[in-house]
């Protein structure tokens, strides 16, 4: 998968991100959360997590142009109790209300230790470890999550009740890169299986069942099925849990409350939830941050399984593939090329120039 990945067209990371945030700007709106949206698809493309990357971009543009998204829309803070907040979106894109809910808690973590904050009116808010790096600079673990549509049965179940409700983690470290994990709690997301299907793959098997809930490898199949829980129950009951601080704490819609995967997501229904924890409440930042690195180590250390060349810890792949990437371009397929030239021709972004298109 890994090598697979790396076969794709090289696009320049500036002129990717120039591109997308015209796209959005042009969707209504205003420049600067046209840059904040394009920004946190090219990161995932960089990390090499392309399921939540600018393949997103045609799907985007319709939530914003006919799908009831309002692209002017403004998060706002609706409940304040000093560390916990409810943010409401404002029906704007996800990742307009995720960054505005983020920095105030990484704010007022800096006062209280702990600040977390409920996030409803919203939509679709792409990659988590994008919110929850940021607590990282501040010396604090970020913790985000949010809810999805659901595409999995709960465990023993045979209809799609469940979204796959990521959780995103982030760890400050000393000399070694921080700890990052963000990850759904199924097997695999209809993101990368969409990758999958434009590149003609074969899925690996555990990741999904067909419609009849038979196991199946094929993409298409499994586009139409349900996604399969990571860890069995214990997936199930992971997803379940993030839901509940996704759109309880906030009056978000939780599971099927939110939409289906024939309709679409209700604009102005998804909920999130973002928390920050500043370490030096709890102890000393470099010593914490010493230990970090300790652990990182003793990852490196271990002993590797036969045919296993290196150990990382959580998130060095994905730091040492956005070194790579921004040294050597971003390598996408020609599907996702073709959608996002297509895409932004059609809401009037001039493509002359960016020869990776054709």
């Amino acid at each position: 998968m890994a090598e697979s990945l790396e076969s794709g067209r090289r696009v320049p990371v500036d002129e990717l991100l120039a591109l997308v945030a015209d796209v959005f700007a042009r969707c209504g709106m205003s420049d600067a959360d046209a840059n904040l949206l394009a920004d946190s698809l090219v990161y995932a493309d960089l990390s090499g997590i392309h399921s939540h990357g600018v393949l997103r971009v045609p799907e985007y543009i319709v939530k914003l142009t006919t799908g009831g998204v309002n692209p002017a829309g403004r998060p706002s803070v609706v409940r304040d109790v000093g560390a916990c907040l409810v943010v409401d979106g404002g029906n704007s894109m996800g990742q307009i209300g995720m960054d505005f809910a983020t920095k105030e808690v990484i704010e007022r973590a800096q006062v209280h230790g702990i600040a977390a904050a409920g996030i409803r009116g919203s939509n679709h808010s792409g990659a988590m470890a994008y919110y929850a790096s940021q607590a990282v600079a501040h010396g604090m673990i970020g913790i985000a999550t949010t809810n999805a549509l659901p595409t999995m049965a709960p465990w023993g179940g045979a209809e799609r009740i469940l979204g796959i409700n990521p959780l995103g983690i982030a760890i400050p470290a000393g000399e070694e890169r921080p700890i990052v994990f963000d990850a759904a709690f199924s097997g695999s997301s209809h993101g990368k299986i969409r990758i999958y299907q434009q590149n003609g793959w074969t899925l690996p098997e555990g990741w999904a069942l067909d419609s009849e809930g038979r196991p199946t490898t094929d993409p298409a199949a499994a586009i139409d099925g349900l996604l399969m829980p990571i860890g069995g129950f214990k997936g199930t009951a992971l997803a379940l849990i993030m839901g509940v601080l996704s759109s309880m704490l906030s009056g978000a819609a939780f599971g099927t409350e939110l939409g289906d995967m024939e309709i679409g997501p209700r604009p102005g229904q998804d909920g999130h939830f973002v928390a920050a924890i500043r370490v030096e409440a709890f102890e000393d930042l470099d010593v914490f941050k010493s230990r970090v690195d300790g652990a990182i180590r003793q990852i490196h250390d271990c002993r590797p399984a036969a045919g296993v060349e290196r150990i990382y810890a959580p998130g060095e792949l994905e730091f040492l593939r956005q070194e790579a990437y921004r040294a050597q371009g971003i390598p996408l397929n020609a599907v996702t090329l073709a959608d996002l030239g297509k895409a932004a021709a059609g809401v009037g972004s001039s493509v002359e120039g960016y020869g990776w298109l054709v």
